[in-house]
């Protein structure tokens, strides 16, 4: 088994798909893959990601809907964009700070 490597993005960073067209906010990050076996073998094998690496919880939408979406680090970019996340959840996780990006709830003050 080869050493964990270090998650390239952060919670609360907005990031886009590489190969489809969804973006979304990150809420959580497993160092390596933990999802279904089931889910995992439903990928096409020409584009399946290796299972040793970061894999991110987004907050995700596309042009059509909002959703959780679960995503391999190979397959993340940064999104530049600005524009805002619509997802209906984003309000109780994440604060939006004044530069535009998302900042996780302090739940401590509530």
């Amino acid at each position: 088994m080869s050493p964990m490597r270090r998650a390239k993005f952060a919670i609360g960073q907005v990031v886009r798909h590489r190969l489809f067209p969804f973006r979304g906010v990150i809420f959580d990050v497993d160092p390596q893959f933990a999802n279904s076996e089931e889910w995992y073998e439903a990928i096409p094998k020409e584009v399946r990601p290796c299972k040793d690496q970061p894999f991110y919880h987004l907050l995700a939408e596309n042009a059509e809907t909002e959703y959780i979406a679960y995503v391999s680090e190979q397959n993340l970019l940064e999104d530049r964009s600005g524009e805002p996340i619509r997802h209906p959840q984003l309000g109780e996780l994440f604060d939006r700070t004044p530069d535009g990006n998302y900042e996780p709830k302090d739940r401590a003050r509530h």
